[in-house]
């Protein structure tokens, strides 16, 4: 009798979560993990269009991908973002929190609706993702989006770049609170895509002083949900 080969089972995929995938930097955050290898669901809000083509080139190249869609300002649907990922693909080993809105918020004339808004999304729905994420991860990584500018005086968008800097105190707060389990690190892009109504002048300058590419953004944030867990808690500008 010929001695049977032992079967050879085949090791699961792991799975990321980006948050805003389906446009801009999110996308190429998105395609570039399943080109490292893992299965991806892609969250959205309005982008549906968008959102179902990043799926459609996700699969193109062999991965398992999913677009969800989701209004992260309600904690109570970031939780059911998270809650639909591990239901469709059975885990989450890697959240990545991209969604964000910019837009001009000049101090004199910024309303308590705008205010709430770059915040409720930019911030606190990067804190709710995390939350319902670190219940439902195994060992996992975790990759915010910050802004390499959030530190500078941009007095028309001071709700923005408080939402950002406020990203780079979540990331440390996060990676004491999870360490050693769930690592949690950030990418602070400098100009990488330009915003719908920024002036051209404006970023040209910009991009002079502190380009990135959506590449090499996702090739950090790649880096950094890959990466050993004991490497937690860094802020890594791009660009910046």
């Amino acid at each position: 009798m010929t001695p049977q080969r032992p079967r050879q089972v085949k090791e699961a995929r792991r799975v990321a979560l980006v948050t805003g995938g389906g446009v801009r930097l999110g996308r190429a955050i998105a395609l570039a993990l399943g080109r490292a290898g893992m299965d991806v669901a892609v969250g959205y809000h309005r982008s549906a269009r968008a959102a179902r083509g990043a799926v459609r080139d996700l699969a193109a190249g062999g991965v398992d991908a999913v677009a969800l869609r989701a209004d992260l300002r309600s904690p109570r649907a970031a939780a059911r973002l998270v809650a639909a990922t591990v239901a469709r693909f059975g885990r989450l080993d890697v959240l990545v929190n991209s969604a964000a809105v910019f837009y001009r918020t000049p101090f004199a004339v910024t309303t308590p609706a705008e205010f709430d808004d770059l915040l409720g999304l930019n911030l606190r729905g990067a804190f709710f993702c995390a939350q319902a994420a670190a219940r439902r991860m195994g060992a996992g990584h975790i990759v915010n989006i910050g802004d390499a500018g959030s530190d500078r005086a941009w007095p028309a968008h001071i709700p923005y770049t408080l939402s950002k800097a406020g990203i780079a105190v979540l990331t440390r707060g996060l990676a004491v609170a999870l360490r050693p389990r769930i690592a949690v690190n950030c990418v602070a892009p400098g100009a990488v895509l330009r915003p719908p109504r920024f002036r051209r002048a404006r970023w040209a300058r910009l991009r002079r002083e502190n380009a990135a590419s959506p590449a090499e953004v996702a090739a950090a944030v790649v880096f950094l949900a890959t990466c050993p867990r004991s490497i937690t808690g860094q802020i890594l500008a791009v660009g910046g």
